[in-house]
């Protein structure tokens, strides 16, 4: 049983006639950890947030964060499908994802703006990753990011409407 659990993650090569699956997988992996960093700040506001609107932003933020938790599963799930390793370090995460830690803790509507800002950046490099795995035949990433920008946008919707 111990020479089964000697055996090291590494790529492969998929031959499914995809092409340029270097860059989809990088897409990919950027797309998962900007997944992963949006789900740790809508729980950070989830736990945070104060005020009237205390328990529509709290419900609100726990939804989000909950399908962003699948999402991440299924993007990593993914890169492996393509042969290729998730990112597996949490510096690795932060390194690559365009959403950013708050310099402070702001105002419950300072905390929503911020969220909704997030989900926009994270569509726009999104379908950049699309047009990559579209060119390269790759309907499944293609599908899988098209599903992903859809709850962005209509996450970014209801945090936009709730800040107003």
């Amino acid at each position: 049983m111990s020479e089964a659990l000697k055996a090291v993650p590494g790529s492969d090569k998929i031959d499914t006639g995809i092409t340029g699956v270097t860059a989809i997988a990088k897409g990919l992996s950027d797309s998962l950890a900007d997944t992963y960093r949006l789900l740790f700040k809508s729980h950070a506001v989830h736990w945070n947030v104060e005020g009237p609107m205390f328990h529509s932003i709290h419900v609100l933020t726990e939804a989000q964060y909950t399908d962003l938790f699948q999402a991440a599963d299924d993007l990593a799930e993914r890169i492996r499908a393509l042969g290729r390793i998730a990112p597996f370090q949490m510096s690795e995460i932060t390194r690559m994802s365009c959403v950013k830690d708050p310099a402070k803790l702001g105002s419950a509507q300072d905390m929503v703006e911020d969220l909704a800002s997030d989900h926009e950046a994270v569509v726009r490099r999104m379908r950049d990753v699309i047009e990559k795995a579209e060119e390269g035949k790759d309907v499944a990433t293609a599908d899988l990011l098209t599903a992903r920008c859809a709850f962005h946008e209509k996450a970014a919707w209801m945090l936009r409407a709730t800040a107003k």
